[in-house]
């Protein structure tokens, strides 16, 4: 089999659907007193590896909270 096809199926075969995955709103504050912040989103299938990935991104604050909510879970309080 030629060289390119072995790659490109390769890279078929490691190829992550994104329908499964999920998007994670996450919040941080950085001293208990403060309301919490948005910071970003994360999108992973397994709320631990969104969990480390949080981390890892969003590393550049000394927080000393950090939430993650899928975002399918967040419910509009008002609606204008």
């Amino acid at each position: 089999m030629p060289s390119g096809r072995r790659a490109r199926g390769r890279a078929e075969a490691f190829s992550v659907s994104r329908a499964d995955e999920t998007v994670w709103e996450v919040f941080a504050r950085k001293a208990y007193e403060e309301p919490l912040h948005h910071v970003g989103t994360v999108t992973e299938s397994d709320e631990d590896l969104a969990l480390v990935c949080a981390r890892a991104i969003y590393d550049e604050q000394p927080w000393v909270h950090m939430i993650l909510v899928p975002r399918a879970e967040i419910r509009e309080a008002i609606k204008a």
